[in-house]
């Protein structure tokens, strides 16, 4: 496994493990099975864990400090959470000292950690970014040693550009992969000149990109791949990122030809992300011990030729851009 740095966070592994999916919103996965994700992730050499206090109403955080406790290694994982979507209604008003403390309380109970290693805004509002008064909330949260890190998840390049004007902001998370490539535009340039952290979510596009996903695939109704395709819940953009199903069906076949025999399609997403060195980590989520170790396998790949990454901008051009791009 490699490593690289993660803003002033420290190094954290190139392959971390999202755990969204072992929270819920995914269909059912039991709560063994989703300890046994993250127990997974650790033998495989993974130490950044990227999880958020709404993944199954906290579930997700307390699989992470069950498996951290009986493995007494809270001191060998960063664990990244996430807070702000616990509001009702999810305005920018919400988004107040005493809730962020108020969430940051009950995620330190979750875990089993007394300071989080990194809090990130939880994909707030756009307004948020144009509030000081937030990130002078979260200066203050880092002061009292509440938090270590603090950071933000965006949906948009534009959120992401506004928060790392704030000289805390140390990491920034969002979506980028073969279907989402605008982070590759500028944002990438400016986070690499501030020396911010940049955690790449939904890197598979919510399992388009494992080439197992086709038209006709059913998904349970307590999947967001079967309720949120048009965003009813949420942003539209965390599900098959953003790309509508049949496009993105096209869009992998056109590419799976030019993925290298000794790769499964998994791995080369991964290895095209990593690419980029403004990348610090990529958190592919899986409740299958298997596809986890073959995640992670995919830091210890050789860079791709610039061929295969010039196939990739084509099939992104023909057939992902006009959905995507200019959206977020």
């Amino acid at each position: 496994m490699r490593y690289r740095e993660l803003g002033d966070v420290g190094e954290v592994t190139e392959v971390g493990l999202g755990t969204w999916n072992i929270g819920g919103d995914w269909g059912d996965v039991s709560d063994e099975a989703g300890r046994e994700a993250v127990r997974a992730a650790l033998d495989a050499g993974v130490d950044f864990l990227d999880t958020a206090d709404v993944y199954g109403d906290g579930r997700s955080e307390r699989h992470i400090g069950h498996v951290l406790d009986e493995r007494d290694a809270h001191d060998e994982v960063t664990v990244a959470t996430k807070a702000g979507r616990r509001l009702d209604p999810h305005t920018a008003a919400g988004y107040t000292a005493e809730n962020l403390e108020r969430f940051v309380d009950r995620s330190h109970e979750n875990i089993g950690e007394g300071t989080l290693d990194l809090l990130q805004l939880h994909c707030p509002p756009t307004d948020v970014y144009y509030e000081p008064d937030v990130f002078d909330a979260l200066a203050d949260l880092r002061a009292r040693g509440k938090v270590d890190h603090y950071g933000v998840s965006v949906e948009r390049v534009e959120e992401g550009l506004k928060a790392i004007e704030y000289p805390g902001v140390e990491t920034v998370q969002l979506i980028f992969n073969p279907f989402r490539q605008r982070p590759a535009e500028l944002f990438f340039e400016e986070a690499a000149r501030r020396d911010v952290g940049v955690i790449v979510r939904v890197p598979l596009a919510s399992g388009l990109l494992t080439g197992t996903i086709d038209r006709d695939t059913e998904f349970p109704e307590n999947d967001h791949r079967n309720f949120n395709r048009d965003g009813e819940a949420f942003d539209v953009g965390e599900t098959f990122a953003g790309v509508p199903l049949d496009a993105g069906v096209d869009a992998v076949e056109a590419l799976e030809p030019h993925v290298p025999e000794e790769l499964t399609l998994p791995q080369f997403t991964l290895r095209w992300i990593l690419d980029f060195d403004a990348v610090s980590t990529v958190i592919p989520g899986s409740t299958s011990p298997a596809h986890i170790e073959s995640n992670v396998a995919a830091a210890d790949l050789d860079s791709l030729p610039h061929r295969l990454h010039g196939a990739v901008r084509d099939v992104y051009e023909e057939y992902v851009a006009e959905h995507v791009h200019d959206r977020w």
